[in-house]
């Protein structure tokens, strides 16, 4: 049975399409927290989603996800709504991470919802929130995205956050966190889907914990504060996979570091999605920047774009990088696909 909200959702994603319009805008105009692209080899597309909510402010009274659409990363088109999450939604307080992915000629959408229903919350921690990925499908990256089920594909009890997918022989997976705030050391995790997405087929499975790093701090050491307090706590951010050009199966993640947010490189030394996983010594990114994905542009070059900063004005960045085959190496800034990456000052 199809979800009872699912022909409003459906009705207000076609009215909140906006006009066909000239405008673009410039890379430095849009706010984006967690910024995703999609590159279209086709039609030489790149789209940017972001979440209208920019992923913090639960205030918000739109709830959705939109894109914008760029030829050269510079300028992008104004925003079109992709999914809309209305009211009656299991999970409309926050819109967090959106990303798009295709998968057997459609185009599956993986979005962090969060509820107002409450979870049971562990002595001295903050208050536990259901919280969950949900997957949705459309037949264009422009959508509209139509949900799958009827609540998240992440376990119902847990509060877990930035879903991604990743196929390995033909056998899909969703890779995603476990929030710091429900069991204090914040763990990146994995459960095997079903071939169309709509349900897991396994049981989440554990691949590590943040403080496994040794460039992960405690927030609580760093001044960090939620909700007014300091909580000892290590976190866990926007995984993302990468098979290196040796065969390596590398893993993009975010946490806290030396001093700012940052983001680090693990390993998984089977080559396997299923570990073990060990971290790289250094992270790849420290200046207050994070949530990475990787693309390839159009031009052939590897592509990293992550949000800076962390918080209030976030700003999608691009910088070219190196799969050496051992790491990932920063190369520099790509301000224009067409042009040169320029070089990071030392």
């Amino acid at each position: 049975m199809l979800p009872t909200w699912l022909p409003l959702l459906l009705v207000v994603a076609a009215w909140t399409q906006p006009p066909p319009s000239d405008t673009t805008l410039h890379r430095s105009e849009i706010r984006v927290r967690d910024p995703f692209v999609l590159a279209d080899p086709e039609t030489k597309t790149y789209y940017l989603y972001s979440s209208t909510t920019h992923g913090m402010d639960a205030s918000e009274p739109r709830k959705s996800v939109v894109v914008y659409r760029s030829a050269d990363l510079e300028r992008w088109s104004a925003p079109v709504t992709v999914a809309e999450f209305p009211p009656g939604h299991w999970g409309r307080e926050t819109v967090w991470a959106p990303e798009v992915h295709r998968y057997k000629g459609r185009y599956y959408l993986f979005v962090t919802l969060t509820s107002t229903e409450t979870l049971p919350t562990p002595p001295g921690r903050p208050r536990n929130l259901k919280r969950g990925t949900e997957i949705l499908v459309a037949d264009r990256p422009e959508g509209p995205f139509v949900p799958l089920g009827k609540g998240s594909q992440t376990p119902p009890d847990w509060m877990a956050l930035d879903g991604t997918l990743w196929v390995e022989d033909g056998v899909p997976y969703m890779v995603f966190c476990h929030e710091w705030i429900q069991i204090t050391d914040g763990s990146v995790d994995l459960v095997r889907m079903n071939d169309d997405l709509s349900a897991p087929v396994s049981k989440p499975v554990t691949l590590f914990h943040a403080s496994e790093a040794d460039w992960v701090r405690c927030r609580a050491d760093l001044g960090e504060l939620f909700e007014g307090k300091r909580y000892h706590a290590f976190i866990t951010d926007g995984p993302w996979l990468h098979r290196t050009r040796t065969g390596r199966l590398f893993m993009l993640w975010s946490s806290y570091g030396p001093t700012k947010y940052a983001t680090g490189v693990a390993v998984s030394t089977s080559g396997r999605i299923t570990g073990p996983w060990v971290q790289q010594q250094a992270p790849l990114w420290l200046d207050d920047g994070g949530h990475p994905m990787l693309f390839t542009a159009f031009d052939g070059r590897l592509v990293m774009t992550i949000h800076q900063p962390n918080r209030l004005v976030e700003r999608a960045r691009f910088f070219e990088v190196e799969d050496t085959g051992e790491t990932i190496r920063i190369v520099g800034e790509v301000t224009n696909a067409h042009a040169p990456a320029t070089p990071l000052p030392r």
